[in-house]
């Protein structure tokens, strides 16, 4: 089963204003896990019941009406949105068309314009009568595969595994599904031989998946299927609304006073993975760099060398409480890197747990130094993980309060007194947080005017100034974002771009530019224990009239990533609100640089990347990734898969080792030499070549610029 919101291990970041501006997700949860007796074959002797509740027919009529009311797109709730509800609660169900019968589907469309009377009224029966087939069908599934692994399997006939099925039909027959169960069990199977198991060890390890999976599908129980399906209403609004049952309210509380340990990561499920939503500014994982959004985690490891409990099919609840533990203690992931098949070779992440301090957050600085023209020109870099405040601190009137825009002005002191030549402002990651430090860090950069417009669902726009008085630094300045930087990141950069105050470079960003509000629905009903809503209300648009949703800002100057846009952003979501516009602000833009220059720039940068052995070296490694991404299927063969991760290896062994004989490093004789050795960041580097282009360009002429542009037309 796909649960579709999130839980954050440890931090999450809340906007100003009351309201909540989240990157990428809505909502935390976790579940406590129920006890149950087990039977001999891992089911647990007496399944959940699951009944629809009068507090359940009560909670669906009022966030029906929110919904209407104060939604953004103040839509209704119609046949139209009926049959996409229906639609996506049974991709939450069995995303990968791996449980359910075609025929199962084709009885469940007799609701399919149904759903919209039955949220309005709460008579939700035939969300639990759905629910129920899908246990059925799983519990036939999981026995099937269970049976599968009595005898041993060939692994060396060429079939192969169609390990995403989201764009297929569901399976016709039982005989269809054996099938595919077939195949998915020896898939299963073989990723644990590649992995160095023997075949009863990997028949053991996938017996106790199995059966784990089994006694977690009888421990749902009818807040889980009630919350799951609430949120497939809605997010067919938008990608950011969402529902918390009572008990994940509490969680989501509790997670708000930073009262426990953790990596600081969010995770959520994928089917039968625990995957990586996000990573937290601030926390060990953020610190420690290695652990990736989209890696998918499949077993934890206690202390340094504690063995590792397999997690896959594990309630994401029971995952979260293996992975929290005391601050200062070990724990070590094994994790399959995003995008990569299954069976791709896999890493271990050792993590010292610890609480996410705001000081951990903070913005930081270093200087680089750039030859240029036989001068070494000096890049300031100001890292921004996320826009805080210690709002607790500044409603207590302490003058002294930790912020952003506090630190950032303090940064951009030290490195005028270090006599820099430009500075960097570094966001990528940076998945945002307080609107007034967006606001107010712009502030720092521009003189006096409008930095962001807002507008609610009732059309009136408010417009969001800087009152900071001059600018800290006017000198080159250039930011650096990429996919992951999201939300109020977006609305500086957009600031700096249309005032023309610097220019940004990397990746377009994530495009999340919607405000959200949480609604306690105690708080509008007549009791407790209600759950909350997050209810998207809002937009975000530039000072031009643009907005930064679904589009994002698009950079100046476009330097690779890794990260894939059609899977990660706001555009990859199916219903997230489109780009649109309103009037433009009064503002005056004053551009830092001409279109000549610009166009100069761009052209250095072209230059540079035919050149530059380290980002030869991120370009190869980009284009396998991609390739291997953009895979569906596997071979079942074992010799074939060892064959294909050993040329793999090879292949990335051989690009490390030719940047290095570039560089004039020693050479590598396979991959494990490497190490935890970190290698160059290719992006930065490029960025501060790019600002010591601006420096040297803004002690030319214009006449000189305009001459060097034409030469190149």
């Amino acid at each position: 089963m796909k649960i579709i919101v999130r839980i954050i291990l440890v931090f999450a970041l809340l906007g100003a204003l009351g309201l909540h501006f989240w990157p990428q997700h809505a909502s935390g949860r976790t579940i406590e896990a129920q006890s149950a007796s087990i039977d001999g074959n891992g089911r647990s002797l007496e399944a959940a019941e699951l009944a629809l509740s009068d507090r359940h027919r009560q909670v669906s009529r009022k966030v029906t009406e929110f919904m209407e009311r104060f939604h953004y797109r103040r839509a209704r709730v119609d046949n139209a949105l009926s049959s996409a509800i229906l639609d996506r609660y049974l991709d939450n169900l069995d995303g990968q068309r791996l449980y359910l019968l075609a025929s199962d589907v084709g009885n469940f469309n007799r609701y399919r314009f149904d759903l919209d009377n039955r949220v309005r009224t709460g008579d939700l029966e035939p969300v639990f009568e759905m629910f129920r087939v899908y246990r059925e069908r799983s519990r036939e599934r999981l026995e099937f595969a269970i049976a599968l692994l009595d005898e041993p399997m060939d692994f060396d006939t060429d079939e192969t595994f169609r390990f995403d099925r989201s764009d297929l039909p569901w399976p016709a027959t039982r005989a269809e599904l054996d099938e595919l169960w077939r195949k998915r069990v020896k898939n299963d199977a073989l990723s644990l031989l590649l992995a160095g198991r023997e075949w009863e060890d990997a028949a053991d390890t996938l017996r106790t998946r199995y059966r784990r999976m089994l006694t977690r599908l009888d421990q749902v129980n009818s807040d889980d299927v009630f919350e799951s399906f609430m949120n497939a209403f809605a997010q067919t609004m938008d990608p950011h609304t969402s529902y918390l049952s009572p008990r994940n309210s509490e969680e989501y509380r509790i997670q708000m006073s930073l009262s426990y340990d953790g990596i600081g990561a969010s995770l959520q499920m994928e089917d039968d993975l625990v995957m990586v939503a996000d990573i937290i500014p601030g926390g060990p994982a953020a610190a420690d760099g290695t652990l990736k959004p989209r890696d998918r985690i499949t077993g934890v490891g206690q202390g340094t060398d504690g063995g590792f409990e397999d997690v896959v099919g594990w309630r994401l609840d029971d995952v979260v409480q293996l992975i929290r533990g005391p601050g200062g203690s070990t724990v070590r992931l094994r994790v399959l890197p995003a995008g990569t098949p299954p069976g791709s070779q896999e890493t271990v992440i050792e993590l010292v747990r610890d609480k996410v301090r705001l000081e951990a957050q903070a913005a930081s600085q270093e200087i680089r130094e750039v030859e240029r023209n036989g001068e070494t020109l000096r890049v300031g870099v100001i890292r921004v993980p996320s826009f805080y405040q210690d709002y607790a601190a500044r409603a207590r009137g302490d003058r002294d309060y930790t912020s952003t825009t506090r630190d950032v002005a303090r940064l951009l002191e030290e490195l005028a007194d270090a006599d820099v030549d430009g500075v960097v402002m570094d966001l990528r990651g940076n998945g945002g947080g307080h609107l007034t430090e967006a606001t107010a860090l712009a502030g720092l950069f521009i003189d006096r005017g409008p930095v962001v417009q807002l507008r609610n669902s009732r059309g009136q726009v408010e417009i969001l100034d800087d009152t900071n008085g001059p600018p800290v630094y006017d000198g080159p300045l250039a930011v650096l974002v990429n996919r992951y930087s999201a939300s109020a990141s977006e609305i500086f950069a957009a600031a700096i771009q249309d005032y023309g105050r610097g220019i940004v470079i990397g990746q377009r960003t994530f495009g999340k530019g919607t405000v959200q509000n949480l609604y306690s629905l105690d708080r509008f009903m007549q009791g407790e224990g209600f759950g909350q809503l997050t209810l998207t209300i809002g937009k975000y648009y530039r000072v031009t009239g643009g907005g930064t949703q679904h589009r994002g800002v698009e950079p100046d100057i476009a330097l690779p990533s890794p990260i894939d846009t059609s899977i990660v952003g706001e555009s990859a979501r199916d219903t997230a609100l489109p780009w649109d516009q309103i009037a433009a602000t009064r503002f005056r833009s004053r551009p830092a640089l001409s279109p000549p220059a610009i166009s100069l720039l761009s052209h250095f940068q072209d230059e540079r990347t035919q050149t530059d052995p380290d980002m030869d070296f991120l370009l190869g490694d980009i284009a396998a990734f991609r390739e291997m991404r953009e895979r569906k299927e596997v071979s079942l063969n074992l010799e074939a898969r060892r064959a294909e991760r050993e040329a793999n290896e090879q292949a990335r062994l051989a690009r490390e080792n030719a940047r290095r004989e570039a560089r004039g490093l020693p050479l590598l004789p396979d991959l494990e030499a490497l190490g935890q050795e970190e290698g160059p960041d290719v992006i930065l580097d490029q960025a501060a070549d790019i600002v010591a282009d601006m420096v040297h360009l803004g002690m030319l002429a214009p006449d000189e610029l305009e001459r060097m542009a034409a030469a190149l037309r």
